[in-house]
């Protein structure tokens, strides 16, 4: 998740590894590492010196270098042709992909509730059916979260002047506190239901307490108690196979 704040952004590399480092208004130094390379951004006050982020990047090697190896270690998609008999993914339930070609609209038709009837012009490349298949991930994705966030403003007591869905390379959400805008991944339609409602609320609750400090925490505690294990459970899904998207 992240917060749109003015930045600015340069990088080191601290023992081998490539850091990103965006300064900004901020009190404290937050460090991460994220899917699906392990890449690490640390993100500190404007004021602080180059050496002393080294110092703290440093300080924190071992606990990065364990992130990234679970990351590593994370299942990752196999690499989608798009063909009968791959297995594709909505809301975290695993179906079969069946491509029918056919002269006409294209479009995507769940079976029996095991099969994506994927139907398609004849010749239709790889890429299209991609494209094809993903509009419609958005079109489902889409329909779940309006559904979520008419539940979830009435409970948090927060309105989103605007939402919206996007490929994202690191996070599986923002929020633009000042505009009240958030934007959800992609991905989101693949994994399970419970995963989308808790990165909603997440972003939300961003529009209560900007940071992830232990007031956010309370506000998650209250309004999602399941909140850790669904985060848990979002990050051991297995990883997209085309840049996390």
């Amino acid at each position: 998740m992240s917060i749109s704040n003015p930045v600015a952004t340069n990088h080191f590399v601290v023992s081998g590894i490539p850091v990103q480092v965006v300064r900004k208004d901020i009190q404290n130094l937050h460090l991460s590492v994220y899917p699906p390379d392990g890449h690490v951004r640390v993100a500190v006050p404007s004021h602080m010196t180059d050496d002393n982020i080294r110092l703290a990047v440093i300080s924190r090697l071992s606990w990065i270098k364990k992130q990234q190896a679970n990351f590593q270690a994370q299942p990752r998609q196999s690499t989608r042709e798009m063909v009968t008999g791959e297995s594709h993914y909505l809301f975290g339930k695993r179906y079969r992909l069946e491509v029918i070609e056919r002269r006409g609209r294209h479009e995507v038709v769940i079976k029996n509730n095991s099969t994506l009837q994927l139907f398609v012009n004849p010749g239709t490349s790889t890429k299209n059916r991609s494209l094809v298949l993903n509009e419609w991930y958005r079109d489902q994705l889409r329909n779940r979260i309006s559904d979520l966030l008419n539940h979830w403003q009435t409970v948090i007591g927060k309105q989103v002047s605007d939402w919206g869905i996007k490929r994202m390379k690191t996070k599986w959400g923002s929020c633009n506190i000042s505009e009240c805008r958030i934007w959800l991944n992609s991905e989101l339609a693949k994994k399970p239901i419970e995963c989308l409602e808790y990165v909603v609320v997440h972003e939300l609750v961003h529009l209560l307490e900007r940071h992830h400090n232990d007031r956010f925490k309370t506000h998650m505690n209250k309004y999602l108690p399941q909140w850790q294990r669904y985060r848990d459970l979002l990050n051991q899904e297995p990883l997209g196979d085309e840049h996390w998207v």
